[in-house]
């Protein structure tokens, strides 16, 4: 071990992966005062920190001695095993902060390798972007052991000022993750697909920015309003119904065709419309798409006793 890197002093951490986020975070405890360790397979993404104080290790392995909590931010779990699997030796004891995106079993499998070595893993999820770290207002969804949550809480805080334990499956974090990136990747392409439209018709982003956002900005309302009667089994064609939606999904889509606009997505969403109709859902509302997409042999929908009309925001 390099005999510069001194283990386990109070208010130091190591991070491993320095890509934009894993920089982003060194950055903002160095900023905070901590003693801060760095690790990457590209030893040049550390210069900008080395200059700043941070010490550079020359090994996964002197990285991960080097401090009893250690922040991985890396591309996939496949990068994370090959930095740990040089370390293994000297995981016993070790805090591993892992922000790096995976699906909930692959979050709980690396969470049982690191119980195998002696170390234990908070899977966490943060939903904001590097230029965000460090802010009050960004947020990571942590879950695992939760002592180490409680215990390494100041850490967490330095990196993102909101922090929320979801419980001791270090499945739950990753899950929430990956529930908003399924959102958000959705949400940007309709945004790109929107550009690609108003550009074949002459206008620019610019030109349909303050019409996109005023539209991203009325899907609060929506989420609320079918978030109850989903839960509650209800998709009563009284605000809406899906021959209209497949309708209107049909216009969105022969507006692309007659642009000579790229249709791949507009396609996909008629094509789930249209699965709807052919399932009987003609007259029930589009909301009821959710249980074509249920997973196969899953729960089924929820009851629908004590359903109660009520008026919602209006697709007619």
């Amino acid at each position: 071990m390099n005999a510069a890197i001194t283990k386990a002093a109070t208010g130091s951490v190591t991070v491993v992966g320095l890509g934009p986020m894993g920089r982003a975070m060194a950055a903002a405890l160095l900023d905070r005062g901590y003693a801060v360790t760095v690790w990457n397979r590209t030893a040049s993404r550390a210069d900008d920190l080395v200059a700043r104080g941070a010490v550079l290790a020359p090994s996964p392995a002197d990285a991960v001695a080097a401090n009893e909590v250690v922040i991985l931010s890396l591309t996939d779990y496949v990068a994370v095993d090959a930095a740990l699997e040089p370390a293994a030796q000297v995981l016993s004891g070790k805090v591993l902060v892992n922000l790096t995106s995976a699906t909930p079993e692959e979050a709980r499998a690396g969470a049982r390798r690191a119980v195998e070595r002696g170390a234990v893993q908070l899977t966490g999820g943060v939903t904001s972007p590097p230029s965000g770290i460090g802010q009050p207002d960004a947020a990571t969804f942590y879950s695992g052991p939760r002592e180490a949550f409680d215990r390494h809480r100041p850490v967490l805080e330095t990196l993102t000022g909101r922090v929320e334990h979801q419980g001791e499956d270090p499945g739950l974090a990753a899950l929430s993750y990956q529930l908003g990136m399924v959102m958000f990747w959705t949400s940007m392409l309709s945004f790109w697909q929107a550009v690609a439209l108003a550009r074949a018709n002459g206008l620019t982003a610019a030109d349909i920015l303050p019409h996109a956002t005023d539209t991203a900005d009325s899907l609060a309302q929506f989420f609320a309003f079918y978030a109850e009667r989903i839960d509650a089994g209800v998709h009563d064609g009284d605000v809406d119904r899906l021959a209209m939606g497949v309708a209107s999904a049909e216009h969105v889509l022969r507006t692309h065709t007659e642009a000579g606009v790229d249709a791949t997505l507009p396609a996909a969403v008629v094509g789930l419309f249209r699965r709807g109709m052919e399932a009987g859902r003609a007259e029930d509302s589009f909301s009821s798409l959710v249980e074509l997409l249920a997973k196969p042999g899953g729960p089924t929908e929820p009851g629908t006793n004590g359903r109660v009309r009520q008026d919602g925001p209006s697709l007619r």
